[in-house]
């Protein structure tokens, strides 16, 4: 009797398990329903093909591109450069979490939790065994906290400039992993210890490696602006006031982020992601892709707005309307950075949207991208999906830490906010003129667009 009761309960568990469906080939258990949103701040872009490179003269005879046909991938991106107020939010979780940790190390009561096994590796800080109470609001009212929040995060003594609570901006530094897909996708076909082919490797993705944890990369990082970017970019001009005022006055919230290195934006991205993946687990939704930040196609494929050959993000070939007005913040003029009605950066959803309805996507900042770069990548890139990265590290040479930069800024002559225009910077910079937008992949084929659109 036991016996049967014990083959019942098998049958039942197999049957939950995939093993229904009257023997028929149905899939595994039942899924949700997937329905990919629109990230908040994002438009979608429809896969497509386009031609990429110059739509127009190579004014400096440059030859660093040339006209190519590529084929792009769905995908989300940024309405607007990510703005002053945008970064902030950043830098406030990345300065409440680590006053979290101190307080909890502290045994400050109520500012950790016993660690729990539910999933949430991302809250958990590594090796420490708990979880950040971020239900305890950090009342700078009560003593105890003060005392500590104020030694350890705000500048003392000599360090203090101004006569007010300054937060010690060293200390704000960002640790987040990513994972190294072209290291794992390299197919050694060799055991790493031992050098010699191993059958059990070659069953596996990963081939000729013996730990996969070999590929996450932990990177952390200081994730405030580099505020003096305005003194040391223009040495001889009186840039002061900004260096002073345009990150934090409100004055300025909604004017793009500058000063930020790419490895700045990389780690935003990550934390992008973090937030947004915290709050559909807790309701039980299923994770998203990761933010990142554009390749060079897709920015120059979401640049043109769906208007082919055209050199500039409203069409061209004039960089003026037909009243004599720029349609973007450049330097119009020898020495004349206000005929186009901004001295500097200008808020970001200023002058006209594109045919996409982004914003910006000539002028006010330029942007960075993820794609490494090199002068002739237009030769051996793919024709789908073409990108080219590569992680630099601190011993490379300088022409190896170069990033492709997209858009032209407000400092720049009309050629360089064309479309089909592309220069660099090296990563570990940070200057008054370059921001950047975030992307997303679109999982799946496409979507708002009927069947016989398609060519089947």
């Amino acid at each position: 009797m036991k016996k049967s009761f014990l083959y019942l309960i098998v049958a039942l568990f197999l049957a939950s398990c995939g093993g229904g469906g009257n023997g028929e080939l149905v899939g595994s258990y039942p899924r949700e329903e997937w329905e990919q949103l629109n990230p908040y701040g994002m438009n979608y872009i429809h896969f497509g093909s386009f031609t990429m490179g110059p739509s127009d003269e190579d004014v400096p005879y440059a030859l660093n591109n040339k006209s190519k046909t590529v084929t792009i991938p769905a995908f989300y991106i940024d309405q607007t450069e990510i703005s002053n107020n945008e970064y902030r939010q950043f830098v406030d979780y990345v300065r409440d979490s680590l006053m979290r940790d101190y307080l909890a190390n502290a045994d400050v009561e109520g500012f950790k939790q016993p660690d729990r096994d539910d999933g949430r590796d991302w809250e958990v800080f590594v090796n420490k065994g708990y979880v950040l109470n971020w239900e305890e609001p950090i009342d700078m009212e009560n003593e105890d906290i003060f005392e500590n929040i104020f030694n350890e995060f705000y500048l003392q003594g000599s360090d203090k400039f101004y006569d007010r609570l300054e937060i010690d901006t060293r200390k704000l530094r960002y640790k987040y992993w990513w994972i190294d897909f072209k290291s794992a996708a390299v197919k050694a076909g060799k055991d790493v210890e031992y050098g010699e082919p191993n059958s059990l490797n070659q069953l596996h993705s990963v081939r000729g490696h013996s730990d996969r944890s070999q590929f996450i990369i932990e990177e952390q990082i200081n994730i405030y602006p580099d505020t003096l970017c305005w003194v040391h970019d223009f040495t001889y001009g009186f840039n002061e006031p900004l260096t002073e005022n345009y990150f934090w006055h409100p004055a300025f919230d909604d004017y793009p982020v500058v000063g930020v290195t790419w490895g700045q934006c990389q780690a935003f991205c990550a934390w992008r992601t973090q937030i947004l993946n915290e709050y559909k687990f807790s309701n039980g939704e299923t994770f998203i892709q990761r933010f990142r930040l554009p390749s060079e196609a897709e920015w120059e494929y979401a640049s043109r707005g769906g208007l082919e050959l055209s050199p500039y993000p409203w069409g061209g070939p004039y960089i003026r309307n037909n009243l004599g007005c720029p349609l973007a913040n450049f330097k119009p003029m020898r020495g004349d950075y206000v005929e186009d009605n901004g001295c500097y950066t200008v808020p970001i959803e200023s002058y006209s949207a594109n045919d996409y309805g982004l914003w910006c996507m000539a002028g006010n900042v330029s942007e960075w991208t993820n794609t490494a770069y090199d002068e002739s990548v237009y030769e051996f890139t793919h024709d789908m999906s073409p990108e080219y990265e590569y992680r630099a590290v601190v011993d490379d040479p300088p022409s190896m830490k170069r990033k492709v930069i997209r858009g032209g800024s407000w400092k720049d002559i009309g050629y360089f906010i064309q479309t089909g225009t592309r220069s660099y910077e090296y990563q570990d910079t940070a200057k008054s003129y370059i921001g950047f937008r975030c992307v997303m992949s679109y999982l799946g084929r496409g979507k708002n667009v009927a069947p016989e659109d398609f060519n089947e």
